[in-house]
């Protein structure tokens, strides 16, 4: 048996009905590691150039890491791909939790998955069998109901993944889900999965896998224990989650605020992290083996909006979408939001970020009450929001159906001159955290392939002026040690920018929380990345060899991207972020101009050996031992 990893990949033709288990070889796991880098060795080749994202044609890949259920924190993640309904480019999500592990544990790294079945199904990996079991009667229940039901004919143990009822009423942003409040978000694969006809996997498995040096790996276990409370970053996020950053960018001018209008929002403490703690904090949940917890578990039992601790709570991403970006300080308000969307498994990114932007339309006199339903859609009107959110999951009349699509194409439907608003790219809402001031998350939101993402690269303030040694040191291993001046985008800046992309991206192959393992301020530095990875698996990764596995997955998605006709066009930012800041606070006035982003994606285009419209040289490819996806580039 390897050490980490099970050796076996199952692959499901749903069409057919027919179910498959692949063995490769020890060389494919190492170049790979598991995750996006891997999932696209099959989407590459298998499905068909210019395929619709919803045909049967589109290949979704589920892809564990190969140290996924090793027991110490960070491991348990779950990639999901596939071609993005959103962008028409590729999709890529990441989710933690308990399902990445008990894959493992069911006997398989990874799942493959084509074709669309006739009917409703589940596919069920129960200690190491597999089978589609009919899924009828799950098909319009609450992501809860369903966990239910299916602990209640499988096994209570067993880890459920699942698309719900928002991809059923085909919302374009819907996720997957697992634990009613784990999510493979942001790109449409819960509609992706959907369109197959398949309601969920489910994994139930006892088998550990083999470590090749335990005790070296339960050494650093005992490390990072030690090393949290030290850790100013790492111990307020174990305490208040990622909700511990909304006062903190509020400081900076860096909350959006009524739809990335401003960067202050003077509601900004009712829905901190610290309020919450104080308040509706009901305990702090957490991922297979995990000693962060950084996860926040909510209750509210009084008021309009009551709110059940089985859906989680919000996350800062979420605080932001329906707190700060909708004007609404209400704590009770952004927790119901968030539970709404992991009933019905919808993206909270996108789905608060296109009522914000419904917002301002309604506010500027874009759509009018007749057309939101008698909503009164002003930024603050927390009510409104929740029933503008319901309608949305439900695909409820013409706005609802509308919001469903996303702001940029709600903006194509209401016109005049609505595209002003938006804040997305290749059609994805950008995330909480501001461009105009963090500038390398600019480019970085530009090139991305699958649109605007806030975890795909380092942020700014960790490769700036005064920056501490404890950080620096650890962006010393990749080669960066020369900080830059605040609000800049200077040719160093961007090799900040791609260097730790590259890192991020290996982490999103080897499947690793990018709150644990990174490049400077996690758990985990670089170093410590290699060794927990050597100590599971037993080979001698170097940290440039996991460097390598980062370029191939981008090389990988820019060649997807170009074959499916996305360049340098679609590597672009939204008017507004071009438009100075109002408000208060230190960003008002701020804003980006076209000539430092034009720049900066010519170096960076430069730095990652692509062509000027962004497509990896064939070089480029031989150059990191994939020359077998050169095939797939434009003629």
């Amino acid at each position: 048996m390897p050490n980490g990893y099970n050796g076996k990949i199952l692959h499901v033709d749903l069409t057919q009905g027919l179910l498959t288990v692949e063995e490769p070889k020890e060389a494919f796991y190492r170049k790979y590691l598991g995750g996006s880098a891997m999932g696209m060795h099959y989407i590459l080749r298998d499905m068909p150039k210019g395929a619709d994202a919803l045909s049967p044609e589109n290949v979704l890949t589920l892809f564990t890491g190969v140290t996924t259920g090793a027991a110490i924190s960070g491991q348990s993640r779950l990639n999901a791909n596939a071609k993005s309904p959103i962008s028409g480019g590729i999709g890529d999500s990441q989710s933690g939790g308990f399902f990445p592990a008990e894959l493992k544990f069911a006997g398989f790294d990874g799942i493959v998955i084509k074709g669309k079945s006739e009917k409703p199904v589940y596919l069920a990996i129960i200690e190491g069998k597999y089978e589609l079991r009919d899924a009828a009667h799950l098909m319009g229940k609450l992501t809860g109901e369903v966990d239910d039901m299916i602990h209640k004919e499988v096994d209570p143990k067993a880890e459920i993944l699942q698309h719900g009822i928002g991809a059923e009423n085909g919302v374009l942003f819907s996720s997957l889900c697992s634990m009613s409040n784990r999510h493979n978000g942001r790109t449409g694969m819960g509609l992706v999965m959907a369109s197959k006809n398949l309601k969920a996997v489910v994994v139930r498995g006892t088998k550990r896998i083999q470590l090749a040096d335990q005790k070296s790996l339960v050494e650093l276990n005992r490390t990072g224990p030690k090393m949290l409370p030290e850790n100013g970053d790492m111990d307020g996020l174990a305490k208040f989650g990622t909700a511990v950053v909304v006062l903190f960018n509020n400081t900076l001018g860096t909350l959006p605020t009524r739809n990335y209008t401003e960067g202050q929002f003077e509601g900004c403490e009712p829905i901190s992290g610290e309020k919450m703690a104080e308040t509706i904090l009901k305990e702090r949940d957490t991922c297979y083996a995990c000693v962060v917890k950084c996860k926040r578990v909510v209750e509210i039992n009084d008021g309009p909006y009551k709110v059940s601790p089985r859906y989680g709570g919000p996350e800062y991403e979420t605080l932001g979408t329906f707190g700060s970006y909708c004007g609404v300080d209400d704590l009770a308000a952004v927790s119901m939001a968030n539970q709404i969307c992991n009933e019905y498994a919808v993206d909270s990114i996108a789905a608060g970020a296109t009522i914000a932007f419904a917002m301002e339309c309604y506010e500027k006199g874009v759509i009018t009450k007749e057309q939101t339903n008698g909503l009164d859609l002003k930024f603050g009107n927390a009510d409104a929001m929740i029933q503008a959110l319901y309608m949305l999951v439900k695909g409820e009349g013409e706005f609802g159906r509308t919001l469903g699509m996303g702001s940029e194409r709600a903006a194509t439907v209401w016109g005049k001159g609505s595209d002003e608003f938006l804040i997305t790219v290749k059609g994805a809402e950008s995330p909480a955290h501001m461009p105009q001031a963090k500038r390398s998350l600019a480019l970085i939101y530009a090139v991305n392939p699958f649109g605007a993402d806030h975890q795909s690269s380092e942020h700014d303030p960790y490769y700036e002026d005064g920056i501490g040694d404890f950080n620096l040191d650890r962006l010393k291993v990749l080669g960066l040690g020369s900080p830059q001046p605040a609000y800049s985008l200077t040719e160093e800046k961007v090799r900040f920018a791609y260097e730790t992309e590259v890192f991020y991206s290996m982490m999103d192959s080897a499947e690793l929380c990018q709150f644990v393992y990174g490049p400077t301020w996690t758990l985990y530095g670089p170093n410590e990345t290699v060794s927990m990875m050597n100590s599971v698996t037993g080979w001698d990764l170097t940290v440039e060899e996991l460097m390598t596995v980062g370029r191939r997955r981008l090389d990988l998605f820019r060649t997807f991207n170009a074959r499916e006709g996305l360049g340098r066009k679609d590597d672009k930012l939204p008017k507004k972020f071009f438009k100075a800041l109002s408000g208060t606070g230190p960003t008002a006035g701020l804003a980006l101009t076209h000539e430092e982003v034009d720049t900066a994606i010519d170096h960076y285009y430069k730095l990652s050996g692509y062509t000027s419209d962004g497509v990896p040289t064939r070089e480029t490819l031989q150059k990191h031992d994939i020359e077998w996806a050169a095939e797939y580039l434009p003629v």
